[in-house]
């Protein structure tokens, strides 16, 4: 049986400090509606989620953000927390990912 979005694939930008359950209730969301979700960082290897009041969880890479292609993605998923927008948002390539979803009208979803 088909799921309204099978053959998606989602770009979800985060970094360090990315509001834990900001980033793994959207994830798990997306995927049990069957989007291929492709977690992407400003680096590779692992980012280190912030639960609540402390450092939380790793959470492997799947593309890191200089080898991350726009035209591969349908949509944007932004999660938030504190210091995950801040440190993106001065980040030029982050911004400049991020602008390529808008000039190419696919949804972005901001978290927070």
């Amino acid at each position: 049986m088909a799921t309204p979005l099978d053959g998606r694939t989602i770009a979800m930008l985060a970094t360090d400090g990315v509001e834990q359950v900001e980033l793994t209730s959207p994830r798990e969301a997306l995927e049990d509606a069957g989007a291929t979700v492709h977690l992407i960082a400003p680096h590779d290897g692992t980012i280190r989620g912030w639960n609540h009041t402390d450092w939380g969880d790793t959470f492997d890479v799947d593309v890191p953000l200089p080898k991350a292609r726009p035209e591969d993605y349908d949509a944007l998923v932004l999660p938030g927390g504190v210091l995950n927008p801040d440190q993106l948002r001065i980040n030029d390539d982050a911004v400049a990912f991020a602008r390529s979803f808008f000039e190419a009208d696919k949804p972005v979803a901001a978290i927070c």
